[in-house]
């Protein structure tokens, strides 16, 4: 069972396995007895893995299974990565409000412009706001580069706690 190298931004998998979500969901509630190198959280049909407190920094992933019965004695698990969800959140919101600021701005530069009023205040907020957006790309992208090793190391725990004859992987 591989994933490959390139990781995305919220990469996805899908595992099929011949056997019913229980004992699936079972594996990974005797897991998070057994073991403290990761956080599990067991609701309903779906699994939370995350790394302990401790070890978590701002830009850690976490796994995010949903079970889904296919048929009587069989189970698809599917698993996404994600950031932290007030991680996501606040990156979501500074993309909003930049984008905002922006057509704002562009609507405040082109009704000077008609009015043929000086436009280099809009023009000046303008390249800010394009500066503050590539910065945001690019925390973004340091923060995926940063959270891949805790990605590889959430999607091998989860392989080790599955069972390993009946597994069919493929990325979404």
């Amino acid at each position: 069972m591989k994933l490959s190298n390139e990781i995305v931004l919220r990469p996805r998998f899908s595992l099929q396995f011949n056997r019913d979500s229980r004992h699936l969901k079972s594996l990974f509630e005797d897991a998070k007895q057994r073991q403290s190198d990761f956080k599990i959280s067991c609701v309903d049909d779906h699994i939370f893995i995350k790394l302990p407190q401790k070890e978590q920094h701002f830009w850690s992933p976490q796994l995010h299974l949903e079970l889904e019965e296919t048929k009587e004695n069989s189970c698809l698990v599917k698993g996404f990565f994600g950031p932290n969800p007030t991680v996501w959140t606040m990156f979501i919101f500074l993309h909003v409000v930049v984008g905002i600021l922006f057509l704002v701005n562009a609507t405040w530069l082109y009704s000077n412009y008609s009015l043929g009023n000086y436009i280099g205040v809009q023009i000046g907020i303008a390249v800010a706001l394009i500066i503050m957006w590539i910065l945001l790309y690019f925390a973004g992208t340091i923060g995926k580069q940063k959270g891949k090793p805790d990605m590889r190391a959430l999607f091998d725990f989860t392989i080790s706690i599955l069972p390993q004859e009946d597994e069919d992987l493929t990325n979404d």
